[in-house]
């Protein structure tokens, strides 16, 4: 049985802790705070743990050691932060969520791979679906008829640097939009799936099995070599053209004599090499001393 851990016993702490027993799961919660368990004493049967939650020795009482999943979902940024990591990297977590406030630190957190959830009403939807993959599978919408349902989906790392559209091939489904860095973006013909994306796609309702199976797993072989063929490059994110003209010619390759003989110049053009993202610990680091010339 899945046990859970969750700091911050707030109104979403207790929420998710209720929530998740209710599902048969076992909860330990943290707080520093004993006089905040009140909600909890009546009926909950999970662990109430007094400490702070990214200390060690109080994260290995409610659990942690043992944890499916770890929630930091307390009212600061910083602790949630810093017992995120703490879950992640010291006691290698693997689902761990963040609840954080500051845009900026959720975006820092985002590139780090940890997915973080505003300070909304419906933050306990958020990180149950973030949490548990088959809560996600319940929908956001289902039209009239039952059919058709809006969900989020998650995918496997493998299909980092694919086309949102071999995607959409792959597992019979439309991508009707994904949440990067906290802002959600409309799929384009040439976008492609990041790793951190969130994707929300449109399927048939009978179809959620083989459409989570598919996506769960690295893409097949002959995917691959289908999007090679449709012109599109994985890891550039640019769909290529190869019987469209360039907009300002075409460039023959340049040939430059050389003493072995002659060199040939390959063309190269904009979209052929990835964007690279910013280290997110050099961006940790511009924080840290952006924090300390505010202090």
């Amino acid at each position: 049985m899945p046990h859970f851990v969750i700091m911050g016993a707030g109104r979403v702490g207790v929420m998710l802790a209720r929530t998740l027993e209710a599902s048969g799961h076992t909860v330990a919660v943290i707080d520093q705070d004993e006089r905040a368990f009140q909600p909890l004493r009546k009926g909950f049967e999970g662990r109430l743990v007094t400490g702070v939650g990214f200390d060690e020795d109080t994260l290995k009482r409610a659990g942690i050691t043992e944890a499916y999943a770890f929630a930091a979902v307390s009212s600061g940024d910083n602790s949630n932060i810093i017992a995120a990591r703490v879950a992640r990297e010291m006691f290698k977590v693997k689902n761990v969520v963040a609840r954080v406030y500051d845009p900026n630190r959720a975006e820092f957190f985002q590139r780090m791979g940890i997915p973080t959830v505003a300070s909304v009403r419906w933050s306990t939807d958020q990180v149950l679906r973030r949490l548990l993959p088959e809560q996600a599978l319940k929908g956001d919408f289902r039209e009239p008829s039952g059919r058709l349902m809006l969900t989020e989906i998650p995918l496997d790392d493998g299909w980092a640097g694919h086309a949102l559209t071999s995607i959409e091939s792959a597992a019979g489904v439309r991508i009707a939009y994904i949440t990067r860095f906290g802002e959600g973006m409309l799929p384009r013909p040439d976008s492609a799936y990041q790793q951190g994306d969130s994707v929300h796609v449109m399927m048939r309702t009978d179809d959620v099995a083989d459409v989570t199976r598919i996506l769960s797993r690295p893409p097949r072989v002959e995917d691959e070599e289908a999007e090679a063929e449709g012109g599109y490059a994985p890891a550039s994110g640019h769909r290529k053209h190869p019987h469209r003209k360039h907009p300002h010619g075409p460039k023959k390759p340049a040939e430059q004599k050389h003493n072995d003989g002659p060199v040939i110049e390959h063309e190269f053009h904009l979209g052929d090499t990835p964007p690279e993202l910013p280290d997110p610990l050099e961006l940790i680091g511009r924080h840290r001393d952006h924090s300390k010339g505010e202090k």
